[in-house]
Parts: structure tokens; sequence; C-alpha cells
């Protein structure tokens, strides 16, 4: 797939900011399962941006104000030629060793109710285990955007049942964990199944460590491995470590967050156009 994705993420703050410090996961890079062929990062106000990479290998650009403001939008926009390769990533700087994902997190923290459905996930392979673990949990779960929020642990969400992609990522990685699988955290976008461009946040997954293999996407989500309709942007130990746009801001007062996102499949919407010429 040729896909464009248009993110833009605007603060609204109720006094005026003195000075803003943004951390920003907003770029992919690329890889056998993407080439970048295109992308840019924009503000609205005066700002600095310093690009660099963490310590997962993530593109990183730090986001400094120059000036007090009362608003500050973040814009990305670019285009991705997609592979699909299996769910298999390769091809992309990886800092650490796969035992470092083993670490447990605040939020991927494996309670007893998250041990007892590990100890009914069957199969022989690590491979097999794993897909079973991803049916396990998209037939356990219900998505509900309304359920939980970002704050939210892995054994909170399961308690419940319902949540979003970002909850089932951390359950997978929980699990896994629990498995002696490495595990981490991916976020990134999706060319919508149901041809939805306009979204309301970004997507989220999990990637698992397998011998022979490297590392393997799981979408518990959506209950399939990453395909050429996703497009990769960061990685993390958990949601905290490969958030879009972390940071701070002085000044005081609520702020108020708006997302816009739309993502498309350019080769699809160019047929689109030849038969409607035709």
């Amino acid at each position: 797939m040729r896909i464009r994705v248009d993110h833009a993420t605007t603060y609204t703050y109720e006094r005026t900011q003195r000075f803003i410090i943004q951390m920003l996961r907003l770029t992919p890079r690329s890889g056998d399962h993407q080439h970048v062929c295109r992308w840019t990062v924009e503000t609205d106000v005066d700002t600095r941006l310093r690009r660099s990479e963490d310590a997962f290998g993530n593109i990183v650009h730090a986001l400094y104000t120059e000036k007090p403001t009362d608003s500050l939008m973040v814009r990305v926009t670019g285009e991705v030629m997609t592979n699909d390769t299996g769910g298999v990533v390769r091809g992309v700087p990886e800092p650490h060793a796969p035992i470092v994902f083993l670490r447990e997190t605040a939020l991927t923290a494996c309670d007893k109710a998250i041990g007892a459905f590990v100890a009914g996930i069957r199969g022989g392979s690590t491979l097999d285990r794993l897909h079973g673990l991803m049916s396990a949990i998209h037939a356990a779960m219900e998505f509900d955007v309304s359920a939980t929020t970002a704050t939210h642990t892995a054994a909170e969400a399961f308690e419940l049942r319902r949540g979003v992609c970002q909850d089932y990522a951390h359950l997978f990685i929980a699990a896994a964990r629990r498995m002696d699988i490495p595990a981490r955290y991916v976020s990134g976008h999706l060319v919508r199944a149901d041809g939805q461009h306009d979204q309301d946040a970004a997507h989220a997954w999990a990637e698992a460590f397998v011998e022979d293999l490297g590392w393997v996407g799981f979408d518990a989500a959506n209950g399939i491995c990453p395909t050429d309709a996703y497009v990769r942007v960061a990685v993390g130990l958990d949601y905290l470590g490969a958030a879009p746009v972390r940071g701070a801001s002085y000044g005081g007062g609520a702020e108020r967050l708006d997302v816009k996102l739309n993502v498309r499949d350019l080769n699809l919407k160019a047929a689109q156009q030849s038969q409607q010429q035709a």
C-alpha cells in the first residue's frame, strides 16, 4: 500500500503558557515492512525542533516553544509504502537484546487473573502460543472507547473485559511476559478495513520475540498480525515509552486536547478514481 497520514494534535490552554516542552514520537522509520517516502513535522507557533533517537531506536523530536502561547498545534503529514511481511519486523535498529522486554512495568503488571488466563493458553511452538494468546484476548475483551483512560493498567482493563487498542496491547504484553516471551508496545497507524479515513486516535499493537523469526507483531484488538495496512512508528516497554506526544507546559490552568487523524490508502483512491473516469 501507499499510505498517507495526516495527523494534527492541538492543545488549547486555559491560561497563556510561558514555556512548553514536548517529546514527539510521530515519525516512522524505514525497514523491510515499510519505506518512508516523505514525512514532515510542523507547528503553528514559533518552536525549536531537535531530532534524535531514544533508547529504543525511535525517531524523536524534542519541541520547545520560543514565546508564550495560548495554543499549540503539532501536525505530521507523510506517505509510506508498506509491505505485508506477515507481521515480522526486520531492517530496523534494535539497540537492546530481547531480554530487556521481559521487564514488567506498572501498566503491564501481571496479576492473578491474567496469570490464570495465561495458564489456559495451549500450543506447541512459541509462535503457536502467541497466536493462541492473541485470539484468546480478542475473544475475551470488548472494544469500548468509554471504558478506560490512558492511565488504566492491563489488569484493570482485563477486569473490566473492555478497552481500546492500548489496553489490548498492554494485556498481550503482560501475558506474553508471564509466558517468559519478550514483548513490547507499538504505536502507529492503520488503514481501516471499513474504509473510514478519519479516526479519533492513532493505533497500537504489540510485538513479541520469536526465535528464528525475530520480532513479530500481534494486534489483539483486531485479532490479526499486522499487514501492509499498518504503519509502524514507535516502540517501548509500554504506552509511555511509545506515546506519540508527551511533555509539559508551564503556566498553570487546564488544557484541552483535540486530535484529528486521517489515514488512507492512496493506491485504492487512485484505483477508484480510474474506475469513475472509465
